[in-house]
């Protein structure tokens, strides 16, 4: 069975608080079951969650507003880690390492230039990415001034994709210069800003800190490998093994290893991946053949053989499905 990435318990549970605060008239059903999970929650009920927000509320920025309410306690030993840090430019080297307490999936990479540094940030789901992409740059935000005791903020934060409501509100929002329909996710810091002392560092502590988090780290390890699997295959769907490997670090026998021992291969990540990818898509207004393009096939019939072999279906009986409100491929195959 391939594993599932998951995410904190304490931060889902902190977004259920926030639409709590927010008066947000979020599902029972949903709610419960995110509260009901025994330890980390799978991106599959985060997803339902995210789902159920978007559908409880018609705010296009209600993500930015969940993600200010976000405190460095709920990112767990992650945060409390990031807190003692001496300076920002410490903090978002702690924040690169130890990002999948968090989130595994989803990744984080450096930004490095002459004038400051930032962080480039790989959402590993679709299920309303726009909205949990501004959440967690609305967290950032909101924890860098924190953390700092200041007014600090981003130099810029990039998102790439195109305003969800007046640019204004944005402003207001995050107090700092957003890009849109930017190439990548990400956010960046000027030189002054990262050098800034934080207000609760405090060396002996994050010794101790940085143990606790090793600990919660390296009991993610075993999913680890499969979760950077996925994040890399979605955004590179065209690459095969031996590239995604390298970019990982390691060669393709190690990683047919790893990813074994986990229980998986590199082939039911990849496939499982591009039928999520593709599964996602289909629910909106892009064609068929450039779902197929977009997903590293060469041509639509190709594509279309693939889906029907995950999930005996065609993209076409999916789509119609799904437009239906229909819940399986088992109803597809009635139609």
């Amino acid at each position: 069975m391939i594993p599932s990435p998951t995410v904190n318990l304490h931060f889902s549970h902190a977004i259920l608080q926030a639409c709590e605060r927010m008066a947000v008239p979020l599902s029972r059903d949903v709610a419960e079951t995110v509260r009901n999970q025994p330890g980390r929650v799978p991106l599959t009920v985060q997803d339902d969650l995210w789902r159920g927000i978007a559908a409880a509320d018609d705010d296009p920025l209600l993500g930015l507003r969940i993600g200010a309410e976000i405190q460095v306690g709920h990112l767990d030993s992650a945060g409390l880690l990031l807190m003692s840090c001496e300076t920002l430019a410490d903090a978002l080297e702690a924040l690169l390492e130890y990002f999948p307490i968090i989130s595994e999936g989803s990744r984080v990479e450096r930004i490095s230039g002459t004038d400051g540094a930032g962080l480039r940030y790989l959402p590993a789901y679709d299920v309303c990415r726009e909205m949990r992409v501004e959440a967690v740059f609305a967290c950032m935000v909101h924890l860098t001034r924190w953390i700092t005791g200041t007014t600090t903020s981003p130099a810029w934060i990039a998102l790439a994709h195109a305003p969800r409501d007046d640019t204004g509100r944005y402003a207001e929002l995050l107090g700092c210069p957003v890009r849109f329909d930017a190439e990548q996710y990400g956010l960046f810091y000027d030189r002054r800003a990262i050098e800034t002392p934080l207000i609760q560092a405090n060396p002996a502590m994050r010794e101790h800190l940085q143990r606790v988090a090793d600990q919660a780290l390296a009991s993610l390890s075993r999913t680890s490998m499969a979760a950077q699997v996925r994040t890399l295959v979605r955004h590179h769907p065209r690459w095969g093994k031996e590239r995604i490997a390298e970019l990982m670090g390691v060669s393709g026998r190690h990683l047919n290893r790893r990813l074994a021992e986990e229980g998986s291969s590199f082939k039911l990540l990849h496939d499982a991946t591009l039928h999520n990818m593709a599964v996602e898509q289909l629910r909106g207004e892009a064609s068929l053949r450039a779902i197929a393009e977009a997903l590293g096939f060469a041509d639509e019939s190709g594509f279309a053989k693939a889906f029907r072999r995950w999930a005996g279906v065609t993209p076409a009986q999916f789509r119609r499905r799904s437009q239906s409100g229909a819940d399986s491929p088992e109803r597809a195959r009635e139609d």
